[in-house]
């Protein structure tokens, strides 16, 4: 199994101080965290995408660019790239000179991701938002595998035998598909044969599953190897210590704090108490091997080989949440490595060259199918 950290950057007081630090300070914050997670020993760092409050991270291409120079290890994440609001042609720039400069450790999570402020902001309506998405990966993975394009999209203008720049370094990059919600997604995924990564954060089990379980099917109904599905799973909170009561005890606060937050905004709470927080949701909170048990509870409906845990103290002091960090990786992560396999590819860059063929490359490292170059139906 792989482990990645993962923050939205959001930009708002602490839940339990109640104290907001300024911009650029959390900016230097996530950097830091990142340096850490290398350290540590964490698989990946992922950065969100939002365009709205309380975030700040509209720009993971600047983020992740300042991680890759801090940075020499550990793959880099987008959490969601939204490309239901972007151009595509842009998009591929931004991460094809981001591919080169963090020497091919790039991944991307792509989703709809829409808030209604962001939405909003870029003129994109509930009607059209999914097949936005669907025709900027379709897009998007031909000016990623093809020197010259020639396209006539709905939502931006075409393209004539055009070249865009630069060329990237991993031949193709890897990209999975977030998950929430929606169908939408999960066809998009299995249709192209690409990684599926569960959201997994606001509900219980059920929901996620049901998603994962039709991402299977529709795997194979499209023709794809049912060894080669690969799923990623989110958490929605973690804090480890030496015993569950000392790992509940702080994180009460935060909770608390949450809860209080949810209430003041007019949002009706999913798990009103700790104790149902702790059982029925994806949180990691408690001893190392409470911890250990529950992602495997989570495996077996999941069949997940990639876990995120939050970057972010996110109400924790930060001496408890790097000893919490710590722990995973001294206690935690090395069990559930042996205990659970690692995505069917390998961890490291899909390095082509400027005089080879995408398929070639392609075939040669035994990537997905490429999947076909139309957009998926809308089923929204």
């Amino acid at each position: 199994m792989k482990f990645l950290a993962i923050t939205l950057v959001v930009h708002a007081p602490d839940p339990v101080t109640g104290v907001k630090k300024p911009t650029r300070e959390r900016f230097r914050e996530v950097i830091d965290n990142a340096v850490l997670a290398e350290e540590l020993g964490f698989d990946g760092f992922g950065v969100g995408e939002r365009h709205e409050r309380p975030f700040l991270s509209s720009s993971p291409p600047v983020l992740l660019s300042h991680i890759a120079a801090r940075t020499s290890r550990i793959r880099l994440f987008t959490a969601v790239t939204t490309l239901s609001l972007l151009d595509p042609v842009r998009a591929y720039e931004d991460y094809a000179t981001l591919d080169h400069l963090s020497d091919g450790r790039l991944d991307l999570i792509i989703g709809k991701g829409n808030g209604t402020a962001q939405r909003e902001l870029f003129h994109v309506t509930p009607e059209d938002q999914w097949d936005r998405n669907a025709e900027g990966y379709a897009l998007f993975r031909r000016i990623w595998r093809e020197d010259r394009v020639t396209a006539a999209p709905r939502f931006r203008p075409g393209l004539d035998e055009a070249e865009v720049w630069p060329r990237p370094l991993q031949r193709p990059i890897r990209v999975w598909h977030g998950s929430a919600t929606s169908e939408d997604s999960v066809d998009l995924a299995a249709r192209y044969g690409d990684p599926l990564f569960s959201a997994n954060v606001t509900h219980p089990i059920e929901p996620y599953a049901a998603l994962v379980r039709h991402y299977r099917e529709r795997w194979e109904h499209h023709g794809h190897d049912p060894a080669r599905a690969v799923v990623g799973a989110g958490t929605a909170g973690f804090h480890t210590a030496r015993t569950s009561q000392e790992a509940i005890a702080a994180y009460r606060p935060v909770f608390e704090a949450s809860l209080a937050f949810q209430k003041q905004q007019g949002v009706k709470p999913v798990f009103r108490t700790l104790d149902d927080f702790v059982e029925r949701s994806s949180a990691l909170i408690g001893s190392p091997q409470q911890i250990i048990d529950k992602v495997h509870r989570y495996h077996e409906r999941f069949g997940h080989s990639v876990l995120h845990l939050q970057a972010d103290a996110g109400g924790l002091t930060e001496a408890l949440h790097r000893a919490s960090l710590e722990r995973f990786q001294s206690d935690i992560a090395p069990v559930l490595r042996r205990e659970i396999p690692d995505p069917p590819f390998p961890w490291a860059p899909v390095l082509g060259t400027d005089a080879t063929p995408p398929d070639a490359v392609q075939a040669e490292t035994g990537a997905a199918d490429a999947g076909p170059t139309t957009p998926a139906p809308d089923h929204s």
